[in-house]
């Protein structure tokens, strides 16, 4: 049994665009007063997404990013050899904004309609992860954490478990934060949370290395969750993800990586895979 975990690729989609690279120097500067920066609904084929919520599909944009940055096409993860564990601190909070308003915020306003039954199952946490398993035939080990970035790192130590315990052969972990529906709510809390708001889907795919993962509880804030901060903004529970796309990008073959909440910071550490510098 392999006890070793390493991040072979991440795909990451903000408000500011698609990759690290996407990322501005100051995102307070480059928001310019803007109170969030929102994701378009992403296009994807199918009828069974006409439905489908906005964040749904960035879920599943992201786990396509990963592949892609990882070299990979999608029948590599289909099966039972692939765990998927999803993280928000808020995502369904749209999905329930809309179903409950049924107006302006309503998650069928795509297609011109209403919220009605049968948009309720996208009130659940579970749609989310749910309709990314469906869309890559996952049927392996199955986690829900709702959280902000310690989740997070709890995520990825979770996949390393499970690597290590020979449960999965690779894990997915997916983080999804969308603001736009639910802005007034946020800028309530503004007080706890500093703009801008940035919306963001990111998946970090995770497969058996020779290096464990190092996790540990941490008193303060690493310079990658810093970096994070000045240049994407809030992204909550995607931040630590953020984390591992920016050293990725720097071609980092390693890094240590925290997540501050609600007066909680945990950090891991992790192997990387070789990646031609981008930032």
């Amino acid at each position: 049994m392999n006890a070793g975990v390493r991040l072979a690729g991440v795909g990451l989609l903000t408000g500011w665009g698609d990759g690290a690279g996407a990322l501005p120097a100051e995102a307070r500067v480059a928001a310019a007063g803007r109170a969030v920066l929102p994701l378009a609904r992403p296009s994807v084929a199918g009828e069974r997404f006409r439905r489908a919520t906005r964040e749904c599909l960035l879920g599943v944009q992201a786990v396509s990013a990963a592949l892609a940055d990882a070299g990979l096409d999608r029948e590599a993860i289909r099966g039972d050899g692939t765990a998927l564990i999803y993280v928000t601190a808020g995502a369904y909070g749209a999905s329930n904004a809309g179903f409950i308003g049924a107006g302006v915020a309503s998650p069928a306003r795509a297609e011109g309609g209403s919220a009605g039954p049968l948009h309720f199952p996208y009130t659940a946490p579970s749609a989310l992860p749910g309709e990314v398993a469906i869309e890559f035939g996952l049927t392996g080990a199955y986690v829900i954490l709702i959280g902000g970035a310690p989740a997070t790192i709890d995520a990825l130590w979770q996949a390393g478990l499970l690597l290590a315990q020979g449960r999965c052969e690779r894990a997915l972990v997916l983080a999804v934060e969308t603001f736009e529906e639910c802005e007034a709510l946020w800028r309530r809390a503004r007080w706890t949370l500093p703009l801008p708001l940035v919306e963001t889907a990111a998946c970090a795919l995770l497969v058996a290395g020779a290096a464990p993962a190092a996790y540990r509880a941490v008193a303060g804030a690493g310079p990658l969750e810093r970096a994070v901060e000045t240049r994407a903004g809030r992204t909550l529970a995607a931040a630590p993800l953020v984390a591992l796309a920016l050293a990725r990008a720097a071609g980092e073959r390693a890094a240590r990586v925290t997540g501050s909440w609600r007066g909680r910071t945990a950090s891991i550490e992790l192997t990387l895979s070789g990646h031609t510098a981008q930032v």
